[in-house]
C-alpha cells in the first residue's frame, strides 16, 4: 500500500496552506522590521561614538600609568594595556528605532506580525503531524520547518526576557525565511509514513532536543555575527574613523560587550540540551541497530559539533577567551551544526540517509 494513502490528505493540505500563510506573514514582519531600521533615529549614534572615543582615551592613558614602584618611590613600571581591552565600553544603544516614535510603532507591528506567523507556523507543524499520526519531523522538510520554528521561538523568548532586542528581528527573520523557502521549494515531500528505523518514541525525545538546540544555537550565531560588526565599529570610532558603510546600523546595536555576553549565555544555556540529544541518539542507535556508536557520518559530525561547542565554552571559562577569538570559535561550531544537517543528509551516505529528499 502506498504510504501516502495512509495520510490524511485534508490535514496535509491544511498544513501546506498554513505554512504558506506563515511565510507570507513572516515576510510582512521582516519588511516592518526593515522599516523600523530605515525610519529609526540615529541621534544616539553620536553619543555612542563620543563614549567610544572617550573609552579609547582612557585606555591609552591607563596604558602609561605606573603600576609599581621601588621603596624610594622613584622607579615605576609601565604595563601596556591590550588594544582589545576597552576600559570604558560604549553604552547599549536605544535599539533599531532609536528615539523615533514612528519607528517604534513599526517595530511593535513587526513583533505582532511575528507572533501571528509563529502561531500559523505552529498550526502547520501540528496538522502535518496529525495527518500521519506521528512526530512532524521525520524528514528534511519537516525538520527544516521545525528548526525555523525553534529559531523564531528562541527569538521571541529572548524578546520576552530582554525588551530591547528587536534589532534581532531583521537577521533572524531573514534566515528563517531562507530556511522555509528552501524547505518548501527544494526539500518538500508529501506527508507520508516513516521508514521502520524511525518508528520509536526516541523520535520525540532525540530529534526534538536537537531541534530546540539548533534554534538557540542559531540565535547565538546571529548575535555573534552582529558582535563582530559592532566590535569593529567601536574600534574604528576609537581610532577616530567614521566606522564604515554600516555605521548607522552598528551605532544602534548594543555594545560589543553586551552582544558578546548574550551570545555566550545562549550557547552555554543550550549546550546541556545538545549533550543530551547526542546521548539520546546513541541510546536510540543501540535500540535500533544493536550498538551505541558506530562512527556513522551523522554520529561523527554530531560529535564534532559537540566538541566544537565544548571547546568554545572551555576556552571562555578557563582560558579567558572573549571577543573575536571566542566569536570565531563559536561560528565554527555553528557551521559544524549546519553541515551536520544539510551536508551529511544530502551529500553523504550512511545509516541516517533517510532525510526524505524528493526524487525526480
Amino acid at each position: 500500500m502506498n504510504s501516502n494513502s495512509l495520510a490524511d490528505q485534508t490535514l496535509a493540505q491544511l498544513s501546506n496552506w498554513l505554512m504558506y500563510s506563515a511565510i507570507a506573514v513572516y515576510q510582512l514582519a521582516f519588511l516592518a522590521a526593515c522599516a523600523e531600521w530605515a525610519f529609526g533615529s540615529t541621534s544616539g549614534m553620536a553619543r555612542g561614538s563620543a563614549v567610544a572615543a572617550t573609552g579609547a582615551v582612557a585606555r591609552d592613558d591607563e596604558s602609561s600609568a605606573p603600576v609599581g614602584s621601588t621603596s624610594s618611590g622613584s622607579t615605576s613600571v609601565l604595563v601596556p594595556t591590550s588594544t582589545e581591552v576597552r576600559l570604558k565600553a560604549p553604552p547599549d544603544s536605544q535599539g533599531a528605532a532609536g528615539d523615533s516614535p514612528r519607528a517604534d510603532v513599526l517595530g511593535r507591528i513587526s513583533v505582532s506580525l511575528t507572533l501571528l506567523a509563529f502561531a500559523l507556523h505552529a498550526g502547520s507543524i501540528v496538522t502535518r503531524g496529525l495527518s500521519v499520526a506521528r512526530p512532524p519531523w521525520g524528514n528534511m522538510y519537516e525538520f527544516s520547518t521545525a528548526f525555523a520554528f525553534a529559531a523564531v521561538g528562541a527569538y521571541l523568548a529572548v524578546l520576552a526576557l530582554r525588551k530591547n532586542v528587536r534589532w534581532l528581528a531583521v537577521p533572524v527573520l531573514l534566515s528563517v525565511l531562507l530556511t522555509l523557502g528552501l524547505a518548501v521549494t527544494i526539500l518538500y515531500v508529501d506527508s507520508a509514513q516513516l521508514v521502520p528505523a524511525l518508528h520509536s518514541y526516541w523520535l520525540w525525545i532525540h530529534v526534538s532536543a536537537a531541534i530546540v538546540s539548533g534554534g538557540v544555537f542559531h540565535i547565538g550565531a546571529v548575535v555573534t555575527l552582529l558582535f563582530l560588526g559592532r566590535d569593529r565599529w567601536e574600534a574604528a570610532v576609537a581610532q577616530g574613523r567614521a566606522g564604515g558603510r554600516l555605521a548607522m546600523v552598528w551605532g544602534r546595536l548594543p555594545s560589543a560587550g553586551s552582544l558578546d555576553k548574550l551570545s555566550y549565555r545562549l550557547n552555554v544555556l543550550v549546550f546541556p540540551l545538545w549533550t543530551f540529544a547526542v546521548i539520546a541518539g546513541a541510546v536510540w542507535a543501540e535500540a535500533a541497530w544493536g550498538r551505541y556508536w558506530g562512527w556513522d557520518p551523522k554520529e561523527t559530525w554530531a560529535f564534532i559539533t559537540w566538541v566544537a561547542y565544548a571547546a568554545y565554552l572551555h576556552a571562555r571559562a578557563t582560558a579567558g577567551w572573549k571577543g573575536r577569538r571566542a566569536a570565531c570559535l563559536g561560528l565554527i561550531a555553528f557551521s559544524m551544526f549546519v553541515f551536520n544537517y544539510y551536508g551529511v543528509n544530502i551529500f553523504i551516505t550512511g545509516l541516517h540517509s533517510y532525510g526524505g529528499l524528493p526524487t525526480k
